[in-house]
C-alpha cells in the first residue's frame, strides 16, 4: 500500500522519473512552454518552480559569493545543461523577482487522438513570445494576358483573418462538419 506517500508514480520507477523530470524541465526552461500529459505537467510544475526560486536567490543580490555558487550547483544538480542553468538565472529568474510563487501555468488541451491521453501545456507565467518571421508580399507586377486568363480560373484564397484561428485550435479534435471540439 502507498499510504501517505506525495510522490506520484506515473508508472515509472524511481530513477527513470527522476530523469525525466530533469529532462522536461530543462526543456521547459529551453523553451518555456512545452506540450506533454496533464500527469506529467501536475509532476513537473513544483518541481520546476522550486528551480525557479534556486535561481531567484541566486540573483536576489545580498548573498555572499559562496552562497551564489552553491546555489548555482544545487541547480545544476536538476540540470545539466550549463547553457540553461544560465538562461534560468540571468534571463527566467529576474521576470520573477516580485513574484511569490506560481511561475507556472498549465491549459489543458483536447484529448490525444492516438490513445485519448489527457493533455496539456505547461508554460512560463511571464514568457516570452517568441516573434515569428513572416515573408515579404511578393513585388506586383503588370498583369499579362496569359496571367488575366489563369487569374480567374484561380481559386478564391481566403483572407488572413478567415483563416487566422487561436493558437490552440491545432490541438483540437476536428469534427465532421468542420467545427472544433471543446
Amino acid at each position: 500500500m502507498r499510504k501517505r506517500n506525495k510522490t506520484k508514480q506515473l508508472q515509472r520507477v524511481a530513477s527513470h522519473r527522476k530523469a525525466m523530470m530533469r529532462n522536461m524541465a530543462s526543456s521547459l526552461f529551453d523553451h518555456e512552454r512545452i506540450v506533454s500529459t496533464r500527469a506529467r505537467c501536475k509532476v513537473l510544475r513544483p518541481y520546476a518552480e522550486r528551480l525557479i526560486t534556486r535561481a531567484k536567490h541566486t540573483v536576489a543580490g545580498d548573498l555572499k559569493p559562496e552562497q551564489v555558487l552553491h546555489n548555482r550547483r544545487e541547480i545544476m544538480r536538476h540540470i545539466a545543461d550549463r547553457d540553461i542553468v544560465v538562461k534560468l538565472i540571468e534571463d527566467i529568474a529576474p521576470r520573477f523577482k516580485n513574484r511569490q510563487g506560481g511561475y507556472l501555468r498549465i491549459i489543458h488541451l483536447p484529448e490525444r487522438v492516438k490513445d485519448s491521453a489527457q493533455m496539456s501545456i505547461i508554460e512560463l507565467v511571464e514568457r516570452k513570445e517568441k516573434v515569428r518571421k513572416t515573408r515579404a508580399p511578393a513585388k506586383a507586377k503588370k498583369p499579362t494576358a496569359s496571367d488575366k486568363k489563369t487569374s480567374a480560373d484561380a481559386k478564391k484564397v481566403p483572407d488572413q483573418k478567415e483563416t487566422k484561428e487561436k493558437w490552440y485550435n491545432r490541438f483540437r479534435k476536428k469534427k465532421s462538419d468542420g467545427s472544433t471540439a471543446t
